[in-house]
């Protein structure tokens, strides 16, 4: 894990005049000037981690991008990275540890939904803008009683990623109208971002005329799925829909496949990632996955960023959430820019009050980014519905389709 170095004796920002160079490969050089701390937590080891570290360069390389073209003058950023091991504790002492920091303005992450709901309160707490390129469950922006009155819990948390509500009623759409399954068996994680995907996904397919034909629970760490493939296969459903991650999914669908039940797993963001296909290895073929937004490779403001991503060498998987990590980052960037710009081009010199700039100006976020539109509706939710459905053909995730979540 990464610590910052927290400047505590005074609000004052640091002023530096030296360059500084990020430990995970990120250049800048102010010359001179204020430097300013972005934070950025995801799971960098352990489960999840593919998709972590591409949340870590996709803000890495904003970062360097807005340095190299000097979008705020006089100010440099630079990015600390916090490895919260998908851990809901950890992520919380994170934010103890990034809000903590007095040149610290903004935070990225992190990947996981029940991680955020334990850093939510200490953002705020600080007034500090906090920024998800991949958190999906409606609660964090819209309360608990989502559904039927939906109140906003933090004004300080943003998400450039769509919520469960639009996937999981995507994804039942494509099952049914699209593959024409009837009978789907539901399995989730018991957490909860995969508890909330399958409910929601559960609810909508029954809604539509499909038939649920059972449902489970398993654990994050199971390894021995025998006795789910057997249920699964008693109650003869035609497709496997999993809310969680790509660590167990991965093996489910293995298991399921090699116990003799040929049918497709479906799931969520969360299991598209590389490490999926390789870990379940042929059994995945056929295997579906929903992801937001588009194909970053499809997008012609994404190409040089993906361009910069594979020349810099970056581990991790860019494909489910570089390019919303990338616009999340520099959604903070240009909020600090126009807090700079509404003070006679000078940073305010007390960092509560540029804090406070920062989640305003964020708020008001409308800009071209290179996942496309970027800019926020009441609840800190992006306004940007696209999603698309997934599908491993010949050992790659193909897209099979797209559309506006509705």
């Amino acid at each position: 894990m990464v610590i910052l170095t927290s400047v505590m004796a005074t609000g004052a920002l640091t002023l530096t005049a030296c360059g500084s160079r990020d430990d995970k490969g990120g250049d800048s050089d102010n010359g001179g000037g204020t430097t300013l701390t972005i934070g950025v937590d995801a799971p960098l080891s352990g489960e999840n981690s593919t998709t972590g570290l591409g949340i870590q360069y996709g803000a890495q390389i904003a970062v360097d991008d807005a340095n190299k073209n000097k979008l705020v003058p006089g100010v440099t950023f630079k990015l600390k990275a916090f490895d919260d091991k998908a851990q809901p504790a950890t992520g919380q002492s994170n934010a103890t540890t990034i809000t903590g920091d007095k040149t610290a303005v903004g935070a990225v992450g992190p990947l996981n939904s029940g991680v955020a709901q334990t850093m939510q309160q200490v953002f705020a707490s600080a007034n500090m803008v906090q920024i998800s390129p991949s958190n999906t469950n409606p609660e964090l922006t819209q309360g608990k009683n989502w559904q039927t009155d939906k109140k906003r819990p933090y004004k300080t948390y943003f998400r450039t990623a769509t919520t469960d509500e639009l996937q999981g009623s995507f994804a039942a759409d494509y099952a049914y109208n699209g593959l024409k399954k009837k009978k789907v068996f539901v399995v989730d994680d018991k957490q909860t971002y995969g508890a909330g995907l399958a409910k929601i996904f559960n609810e909508q397919f029954k809604k539509l005329g499909g038939t649920v034909v059972g449902t489970d629970h398993i654990n994050t760490g199971d390894k021995d799925f025998g006795s789910l493939v057997t249920k699964i296969k008693n109650a003869k459903a035609d497709l496997l829909y999993y809310g969680g991650q790509y660590d167990e999914s991965s093996l489910i669908t293995k298991q399921l496949k090699g116990g003799g039940v040929k049918i497709p797993l479906f799931g969520g963001d969360g299991m598209f990632a590389s490490t999926y296909i390789e870990t379940a290895g042929t059994a995945s073929e056929g295997d579906l996955a929903t992801a937001v937004g588009v194909p970053a490779d499809t997008l012609p403001a994404a190409k040089t960023f993906i361009e910069t991503y594979k020349s810099k060498g970056y581990k991790g998987d860019y494909g489910a959430y570089g390019a919303y990590s990338y616009d999340a980052t520099t959604a903070i960037i240009k909020a600090v820019k126009a807090a700079v710009d509404a003070n006679d081009g000078k940073v305010p010199s007390d960092i509560n009050t540029l804090r406070s700039s920062v989640v305003d100006g964020v708020q008001k976020s409308d800009f071209e980014g290179i996942s496309g539109k970027v800019a926020f509706d009441q609840y800190g939710d992006t306004t940007n519905k696209q999603l698309t459905v997934y599908q491993v053909t010949k050992g790659a995730w193909k897209a099979v389709k797209t559309g506006t979540a509705s």
